[in-house]
């Protein structure tokens, strides 16, 4: 498994991957994050690759308001959902953190009625941190 910038050669792939009806109100489309990501250039859209294909798509960097570094979007195609790749995934991505910001707290949120969602990142070393911003539950993890 890879993490690769998105970018001219592999935006369009990016913007078809999708999550099942139920998941869609948890996660923003990825267009709205590339577009998000070409206006606020704190924002580092990235593909999860699988060999060469593309599995999903997660947003990191350092969000303006709270001034913390966290992952903004996190979401694994439909058709490749229960391999294991959401928490690869998130492992590459802690690599990747540490090499960018060294030892950090490194922060995400979910929707409260995602238990996907937070199982996932509490498996991959986050928890909750008791606050609530954006309607939503932060949690931490710390990078060491």
């Amino acid at each position: 498994m890879t993490l690769r910038a998105i970018d001219a050669d592999n935006w369009h792939a990016c913007v078809k991957l999708t999550v099942t009806e139920e998941q869609k109100e948890n996660v923003a489309e990825n267009a709205v994050s590339l577009a998000q990501a070409a206006y606020e250039k704190q924002w580092y859209p990235h593909g999860i690759y699988v060999e060469d294909t593309i599995v999903g798509f997660l947003m990191f960097g350092t969000d303006q308001e709270t001034k913390r570094v966290e992952v903004c979007r996190f979401m694994i195609d439909k058709q490749h959902q229960g391999k294991g790749y959401g928490k690869a995934a998130l492992m590459k991505l802690f690599d990747l953190i540490k090499i960018r910001y060294g030892a950090i707290s490194f922060y995400t949120s979910i929707v409260p009625k995602n238990h996907i969602a937070r199982k996932l990142y509490e498996s991959a070393g986050f928890s909750m941190t008791g606050e609530v911003m954006w309607e939503e539950l932060v949690m931490m993890k710390q990078i060491v």
